[in-house]
Formats: structure tokens, C-alpha cells, sequence
């Protein structure tokens, strides 16, 4: 295809690529830029023009001439290049949130699929100059052409609204390649450096997202969040800390919107800060203060995806928090952010009748137990009334809620044994209870999920036989005596079989 250009600034008299000056090369790269940056890129004909150029010029002009250096007061080859680049990846980004519909969905995929084709071509060039010994300045056009591709690659590779099956294939291409030239074995040695020498290429990836994640304009382009949020998870110790700066705003704004599914999205992203930077640097000017504050409101959304993932960024985080906190055994231990959540949550369990709600904070209790251990004495009766309200309620042919709930009354019986038996007949109660429910449970749930809740219920028995000296086998022997049902007799024998004084081992 013959450039328009090309009869502008031809050498000598000719009109190829090939052997136009730097100079004239420069030119057309920079009016080329201009058509997909100024007035005209609004006009959809300018753009495919512009595009079909581009794509002659790259394929006309010699690998070793495309990164050679104008030698004059100009911006340069390479660096134009990046330019463009970083046009071609805004031609090619999704709508903004607001305007999201599938038509507009699928005319982002198909200028992904052809801005793609034309990085390939571009990258193609690079590993061809990489190979040969006359071009040493590839390394100069990669280093502007890198950040931009990749952040294309990363918008367009994953399944998103915006992406296709053929725009996903063709972004995965773009991504093995940029690998590839620049030598890099995994995403992570790409972002990080391959060794402790290379930087790597987070800080460039990252001053090139951070116009696009600030208050303004984060929503603009909806895959900016997903693109900083899948870099994040790429790096981890030890390089992270070096980036708190850059990282931590992003995540907290999108944790601070109103919907959903950023919410979760920027949790997540505060989660990865917090297992993967040092805990002294997140104590430095309270930024692991500011981390809490942000997510435990986050409790008072009835939302289970993201109260799962807050808890889950809470139980890592509350070792941090709670370094600087020591008792000198001179008086009642201080309250612990711990506890405050473990209040909130149990204040939120008892009314609760949503089934993943439900399950949700049953999932996450034993952690909070463990967390606090002796300490959950605190909480003991909240958590009596919890533990007694969930064993009663059937919950579904797998059954976790109440499968949580008793590995929650085990831990709770070996921290705080000696105030467990003043609470022996309503918790044995409770638990003969489930018993008898799960023996003539009428419903589809699987054999081995009743085995394992009859198992976990026996061995809470045992456990609170332990905790009253015995008093739960004295208990039983009257019960066995008019009890018919096979599978509750069993569960007692169990129990009266085990001798006493034995150590509990329960599984």
C-alpha cells in the first residue's frame, strides 16, 4: 500500500519506506500519531486509514531502520513508536461503565483484534532486530514499547464483557511474545525484574495506568481496575513493599465505591498488600489503621462475596495491627480489633436467616476463635446463643453452616473449658438435638455429609464429657435406656466407650 505520506517527505526523489531518511521515517510515525490523537480520530474513516498506514509503514520499513535514532532535536523514532502505541491501547479500550452495551461490547473486541495484529507485527520487528548484529537500538524501541503492549495485552486477554474468544486469542499471542523479546520467563519476572539486578517493568506499567485510577477518571475506562488489580497479584515478597506508595490509593478508592463488585475487587487488592508487604511498613504513618477502617464498614453490607473477602483480609491483618499491643499482666488484657469484629459478627449471625449470609460467617468463626483462643471467653454467651440457633437449622445437602458451627463449639469447649460446665445441659441438649435431626433427616443429603456431622457432634460430646468430669456418660446412660434409634445409640456408645481420663484426640 502506498502511504499518503510517503510523497511528502520522500529521499531523492523516492517514495519507499525503506529508504527514507530517520528523519522522514520520523515524520510519518508523527503524522500517523497525530490522526489517531487529534481532531481527526473521532472520525471512524480517519482511524481505519490511519491504521492501514501504520501497518504498511511497519511492514515496509527494515527492522534495523525502525529503532535508529533521527539524530536531531526530535523525540525520535522509538519514543514516537511508544506514543503510538499508547494510542493504539486507548483506540482499543472499552467504553466507559455507563455506556456498556454488548453492541458496543463487541466493536471494542473486534479494534482489539486488529490493534493486536498490529502489535504482533511491531514485536515481530523487535525480535528480528534482536537477532541480527546491526541493530543494536532495539533494546531502546522495546523500552517504550513495552509497558503500553503489555497493559493492551492484559486489558484484552482476560474474559471480560468487552473481550471476544478471537480478541483474547490474538491479546495471548501479543502477551507470549512481549515475554519472549524481552526475555522474561513469567508475567511476574516481566513486572519484577528476572533477577535482583533488572527493575523491571511495574514502575513503567504503573505510571502509564495511574492517569486512568485517580478519583476523576478511574471509571472511564472500566478495565484500568482489572489491569491494576491482575499486576498487583503478579508481584509479591519481597519486591512489593517498594511499591506501597503506588499501590495502596488505587486500592483503597476502588474498595470505597459504591458497588459490589469493586468493592470486592479492591479488598482483594488490600489483602495482597497486606500478606505480601512487611508489617512494619504497613504500621508506618498508620496505614494498616487506614486498611481496617476501610474494610470493616464493609461488614454492615448484607453482601456474602463481600463480607467472605473482608473477613479473609481482616484475620491476616489483625497480626499487624496488633504488634504494637502488649500485656504487662497487670490488668484486664485491652480489647483487640479482633474482638470488634468478632462482636459485629455475631451481632449480625443471630437474626440472620439468608443461607449464604449464613454460611458465610459459620465459614469464618473458627478462624476468629483460634485468632483470640482463651481470650473468646469474652464472647462466650453471644457465641452459646449463635452455636445453639445454627445447630437447629437445616442447611442445604452440604451442610457447612452447621458442619462450622460445631468445629467452632470443639475449639470453644478446649480454650475456655472451665466455663463450660455451667452451659452442660443446654449445650448437650443442642447437640442431642442434631443428632436426632440428622438420624431421621428426610432430605437428599448425601450419606457421607450426615457420617461426618454425626462424627463432628459425637466428638463434641466427648469433649464435653471431658470439660464436666464425666457428668455427659452419666447423662446419656438414662437416655440409652429408651432410646430406639440405632444411629443416636451409636453416637452415645461412642461416647461411653471412651475411657476416662483418656486425652481427647477428635478429628
Amino acid at each position: 500500500m502506498e502511504l499518503e505520506s510517503a510523497k511528502e517527505t520522500p529521499r531523492e526523489g523516492s517514495s519507499l519506506p525503506g529508504e527514507w531518511s530517520p528523519s522522514a521515517l520520523e515524520q510519518n510515525f508523527s503524522k500517523i500519531l497525530h490522526r489517531l490523537t487529534g481532531q481527526e480520530a473521532r472520525q471512524s474513516n480517519s482511524r481505519d486509514v490511519a491504521l492501514k498506514d501504520l501497518c504498511a509503514l511497519i511492514e515496509a520499513t527494515e527492522c534495523n531502520r525502525l529503532f535508529e535514532e533521527s539524530g536531531e532535536p526530535h523525540r525520535g523514532i522509538p519514543e514516537i513508536l511508544g506514543q503510538v502505541a499508547k494510542a493504539l491501547g486507548k483506540y482499543a479500550a472499552p467504553h466507559k461503565e455507563e455506556e456498556g452495551g454488548s453492541d458496543g461490547h463487541s466493536e471494542v473486541a473486534e479494534k482489539a483484534a486488529e490493534v493486536g495484529l498490529l502489535f504482533l507485527k511491531l514485536l515481530g520487528k523487535v525480535e528480528t532486530a534482536k537477532n541480527s548484529l546491526d541493530c543494536p537500538a532495539w533494546e531502546t524501541g522495546l523500552r517504550h514499547l513495552a509497558g503500553p503492549i503489555y497493559i493492551f495485552a492484559i486489558t484484552h486477554c482476560l474474559e471480560k464483557p468487552w473481550t471476544s474468544p478471537k480478541s483474547q486469542e490474538v491479546a495471548g499471542e501479543v502477551l507470549s511474545l512481549l515475554l519472549r523479546v524481552t526475555g522474561c520467563s513469567s508475567e511476574a519476572g516481566f513486572l519484577r525484574g528476572e533477577n535482583e539486578d533488572e527493575k523491571g517493568k511495574f514502575i513503567v506499567v504503573m505510571g502509564l495506568l495511574k492517569p486512568d485510577l485517580n478519583k476523576e477518571t478511574w471509571k472511564n475506562n472500566p478495565a484500568a481496575k482489572h489491569v491494576f488489580s491482575w499486576i498487583l497479584q503478579q508481584v509479591t515478597r519481597p519486591w512489593l513493599y517498594q511499591h506501597l506508595e503506588r499501590i495502596l490509593p488505587p486500592s483503597l478508592l476502588i474498595s470505597d465505591d459504591y458497588q459490589t463488585e469493586n468493592k470486592i475487587l479492591g479488598v482483594r487488592c488490600l489483602h495482597h498488600i497486606v500478606l505480601n508487604v512487611p508489617a512494619a511498613d504497613l504500621l508506618q504513618f498508620n496505614r494498616a489503621q487506614v486498611i481496617y477502617h476501610a474494610i470493616f464498614n464493609h461488614l454492615y453490607m448484607p453482601e456474602h462475596n463481600l463480607i467472605q473477602a473482608v473477613l479473609l483480609c481482616l484475620l491476616d491483618l489483625f497480626p499487624i495491627l496488633e504488634k504494637t499491643m502488649h500485656w504487662k499482666g497487670d490488668g484486664a488484657r485491652t480489647t483487640t480489633h479482633c474482638d470488634e469484629v468478632l462482636r459485629l459478627i455475631l451481632t449480625h449471625m443471630e437474626p440472620e436467616h439468608r443461607l449464604l449470609l449464613r454460611r458465610t460467617y459459620a465459614r469464618n468463626l473458627p478462624a476468629f476463635v483460634k485468632r483470640l483462643g482463651i481470650l473468646t471467653v469474652r464472647h462466650l454467651k453471644r457465641l452459646e446463643r449463635v452455636i445453639i440457633s445454627y445447630l437447629e437449622v437445616y442447611d442445604g445437602p452440604e451442610e457447612e453452616a452447621r458442619l462450622k458451627i460445631l468445629e467452632t463449639l470443639k475449639l470453644l469447649m478446649q480454650y475456655t473449658w472451665p466455663r463450660i460446665s455451667c452451659r452442660l445441659v443446654v449445650l448437650l441438649k443442642a447437640i442431642l438435638k442434631l443428632i436426632c435431626d440428622v438420624a431421621r433427616d428426610p432430605t437428599l443429603t448425601p450419606e457421607p455429609v450426615k457420617n461426618t456431622l454425626l462424627q463432628e457432634a459425637t466428638d463434641c460430646l466427648i469433649l464435653l464429657d471431658h470439660c464436666s468430669q464425666g457428668q455427659v456418660k452419666g447423662l446419656l446412660a438414662k437416655i440409652l435406656l429408651s432410646c430406639e434409634d440405632r444411629t443416636v445409640v451409636s453416637c452415645i456408645r461412642k461416647v461411653q466407650q471412651v475411657p476416662e481420663g483418656n486425652p481427647y484426640h477428635g478429628t
